[in-house]
């Protein structure tokens, strides 16, 4: 019987809260960026800041005409074909979330207000392959739309994507890998797009194995705050590439209101970020070299060199962009990602038969709307199937 596996937003619990409306204004936005700083993006962007580069943002859609986004989103395509629209409160919250996380250039004079992404100039190219927790037409995606996932990464790889992140995923306990998924992550490192997942957000929960997280090539995210230190709802794996903010994050929303957020679908955004600037630096990099750059790179690397909980350290990119000089672009070759995985990894099954399939869900986003208590979502994990 076919598993479906389509995208619904997960529904991590998280409580949010509401700042005051002036919380919103710019001042106060950009001084709460800390990831910004933390990962020395002002370095960087004295080489690049993302231009000529196209990142793939697989979620629940991105708002175009945000005015923190306008200019950088690209015509995508939507995989599901139904559901909440603009307008709708439960439409495109947590793909605007990330795309802004990536690529966001503010707005106002001289773009001082609203969020400042990773990558400002690069462009998002959007993906519809899951709907918001809230959307009523949910359980009909996942009944109907279970490749929109697989379909979305060959999609996205076919037009133009430098980078695919993939904020969403399914960290359950019936989690499971899907051979479809597996090949188009393939697919796409073997035409030199490079794949970012978050790799779960069930911390406390287990720490069972996230999908697409998983898959061989991905570059994983996992979440830190901002002391450095792995957010608790952050999935300790063997995975684990990279760690990047993922508590504290502001957020843009459709809504023209900024959200604090939590998940390490942020973790994943940040890091897409990263990718994009030393794609945009170094264009000739494979997607392997470039996961080797911001391992060998990483800030304050775990004792041992890597762990579970931040993989090899706190992403740098300014620190990739300058090693990389030093690299000679290595030629694609068909055996380069030929490994497949269809296994559950170093873990024992829990048992013999084939698992219930839980649906994708947009990865983690716990979110706070900065400013008086109100409750939005559940908490869109970072990882993909519920």
């Amino acid at each position: 019987m076919k598993r479906h596996h389509t995208a619904a937003v997960c529904a991590a619990a998280a409580a949010l809260a509401l700042l005051p409306s002036t919380a919103a204004h710019a001042d106060s936005v950009r001084a709460q960026q800390w990831g910004l700083t933390a990962m020395h993006t002002q370095e960087a962007w004295r080489t690049t800041k993302g231009k000529g580069i196209r990142v793939a943002v697989l979620d629940t859609g991105v708002d175009d005409q945000h005015p923190d986004l306008k200019g950088n989103v690209l015509t995508g395509k939507d995989l599901i074909g139904f559901g909440a629209g603009r307008g709708d409160r439960p439409w495109a919250r947590h793909g605007t979330a990330i795309a802004g996380i990536i690529a966001g250039h503010g707005h106002g004079q001289d773009d001082s207000d609203g969020v400042m992404g990773v990558a400002p100039e690069a462009e998002i190219l959007p993906v519809r392959v899951i709907l918001e927790d809230g959307d009523p037409a949910r359980a009909k995606a996942r009944e109907t739309r279970g490749n929109a996932l697989a379909e979305g990464i060959r999609w996205a790889t076919d037009h133009g994507a430098d980078v695919i992140n993939l904020s969403l995923g399914d960290d359950s306990d019936t989690a499971h890998p899907e051979a479809s998924e597996d090949a188009a992550v393939q697919y796409a490192l073997k035409h030199g797009v490079s794949v970012v997942a978050s790799a779960g957000n069930g911390g406390e929960k287990g720490d069972h194995i996230s999908y697409p997280a998983a898959y061989p090539g991905v570059i994983t995210a996992t979440a830190v705050d901002a002391a450095g230190t792995r957010a608790p709802f952050s999935t300790r794996r063997w995975y684990a590439t990279v760690a990047a903010p993922g508590r504290g994050i502001v957020t843009a929303d459709p809504d023209r209101k900024y959200y604090s957020a939590w998940g390490t679908s942020a973790a994943s955004a940040f890091v897409s970020g990263a990718v994009a600037l030393i794609r945009a630096a170094h264009p000739g990099l494979s997607p392997a070299q470039i996961k080797k750059l911001v391992e060998d790179t990483a800030q304050d690397p775990p004792s041992g060199g890597r762990d579970d909980s931040r993989g090899y350290g706190l992403v740098d990119p300014a620190a990739a962009i300058a090693a990389a000089a030093k690299l000679k672009p290595r030629e694609l070759t068909p055996t380069a990602y030929g490994k497949k995985y269809f296994g559950t990894g170093p873990d024992a099954p829990r048992d013999e038969g084939p698992a219930a399939w839980v649906g994708p869900v947009a990865g983690g986003l716990g979110v706070l709307l900065l400013g008086a208590a109100v409750h939005l979502w559940r908490g869109h994990r970072l990882s993909r199937r519920r």
